[in-house]
């Protein structure tokens, strides 16, 4: 799986992917993550990528132009015919990050991870995207929001994103039962030790999970 990121701050993204499983995924090459800076693509000499509102208002609005020409460039599409002729099969989704897109689930991360070969994703800042990137894309395109709340960027959510979809790609966890949602899991864990004390309360393990029975322990953790 390759994640291709379009944002003006892809330094944000270098402490995250550069620790832990996501690191150790990269290393594996299980996925691969490729950013693009609009600014890189704009026409502007001082590489402006965004402008005041029509019809007035605070803030700015990151403009279409440099954001479509990076995806472009993310979506290769000069290089299309010669990736035919290699024989590379790819399939691709793009993604624009907006506080009134679909709900990002689960669902919708296995979905990606078992569908898709390369997936991008276009990250807002300011007061949003200019809707015309939107329209241009038309059908390759899912407006997706992670939550109902407003973020100052659409980088932190892309970091969700990948972090939820890579979690289903086959080897990125090494142990398939790592993952929660395809077994039966609770929120509430324990680990040694078995009694803990503190401020003189002592607090214990629930006797179900120290009593070797599955099926109950199953049981229990569905209650949970």
């Amino acid at each position: 799986m390759t994640f291709h990121i379009i944002t003006i701050f892809p330094n944000l993204f270098e402490s995250y992917l550069s620790d832990s499983i996501m690191k150790r995924a990269i290393i594996r090459k299980d996925i691969s993550v490729k950013f693009y800076n609009p600014r890189d693509f704009t026409k502007s000499k001082h590489n402006k990528v965004d402008d005041i509102p029509y019809g007035g208002g605070p803030g700015m609005v990151m403009m279409a132009d440099p954001i479509i020409a990076a995806w472009k460039k993310a979506r290769g599409v000069k290089r299309r015919a010669v990736a035919q002729v290699k024989g590379e099969k790819k399939n691709y989704k793009t993604v624009i990050l907006s506080p009134g897109g679909k709900e990002f689930t689960t669902a919708y991360a296995k979905q990606s991870a078992k569908k898709y070969t390369d997936i991008i994703i276009i990250c807002g800042r300011y007061e949003g995207i200019d809707a015309r990137v939107k329209k241009f894309l038309g059908r390759q395109a899912d407006e997706v929001s992670i939550g109902n709340y407003v973020l100052t960027g659409g980088e932190l959510a892309a970091m969700v994103m990948i972090d939820s979809i890579s979690r289903q790609i086959p080897g990125v966890l090494g142990n398939a039962s790592s993952l929660e949602e395809s077994r039966v899991s609770s929120h509430e864990v324990y680990t040694r030790p078995e009694v803990l004390e503190e401020t003189g309360k002592k607090y214990r393990v629930p006797p179900v999970l120290l009593s070797g029975n599955h099926k109950l322990i199953d049981e229990w953790r569905k209650d949970r």
